[in-house]
């Protein structure tokens, strides 16, 4: 597969694929997501580019390693980059993410899993690994819908009430303030919620799968 976009690079120290992290574009259109994506000055962009239509674009080849991810991490291991496949989703951040694109999503996500030999624990959102600088793919996306076809994970029948940040660590959240991890765990797992933290966001936290 040859690259559209020029901004990759190897991936380094020998890393593979172990992570697969959703974002949203957070602009106006597909086209100028695409435009920026391409674009040499801008230096980001992703492996693949989810248009509204369900259409899967490749844009850099899965074995590259693209600069989507940014500064953060997950259990304990930065570079994201290296050890991640980028999927870009078209969608400016404040509404639903249409059908035929969570279907086209649902395609993709189950055909990366396979490829690499990856769980569903794998996949993650930009918001996950960077809580302190980014919320997408943000408070409108259906992770329980993935997690219910083995494509992500959800916590369906609460756990123990066990201490949040512990539960946080184990799940593979950075270290942080805990109110910007709360918020993190919040924005997937329960939208909506505010306030401190309470018995529900405990509860849930236990029973993620990982």
């Amino acid at each position: 597969m040859s690259a559209l976009s020029p901004n990759h690079g190897e991936r380094r120290n020998g890393a593979r694929p172990e992570l697969i992290v959703l974002h949203y574009t957070g602009m106006a259109d597909g086209a100028s997501a695409r435009a920026r994506l391409c674009d040499p000055s801008a230096e980001v962009s992703a492996h693949w580019l989810l248009h509204e239509t369900g259409q899967a674009e490749a844009l850099v080849p899965e074995d590259r390693r693209a600069w989507h991810a940014g500064a953060g991490e997950w259990r304990g291991q930065g570079d994201i980059n290296s050890r991640s496949i980028g999927i870009e989703i078209i969608n400016p951040g404040d509404r639903p993410f249409p059908e035929p694109q969570m279907r086209g999503l649902e395609t993709l996500l189950a055909a990366i899993l396979q490829r690499w030999s990856l769980r569903p624990e794998a996949v993650i959102g930009h918001s996950d690994m960077a809580p302190d600088r980014k919320i997408d793919p943000g408070a409108k996306f259906d992770w329980r819908r993935l997690a219910l076809q083995g494509l992500s994970v959800w916590p369906e029948t609460p756990g123990a009430d066990l201490p949040l940040q512990d539960s946080l660590d184990a799940i593979g959240y950075p270290p942080g303030p805990p109110e910007i991890r709360l918020a993190a765990f919040r924005l997937r797992f329960r939208p909506g919620a505010d306030g401190p933290e309470d018995e529900i966001d405990r509860r849930l936290a236990a029973a993620v799968p990982r």
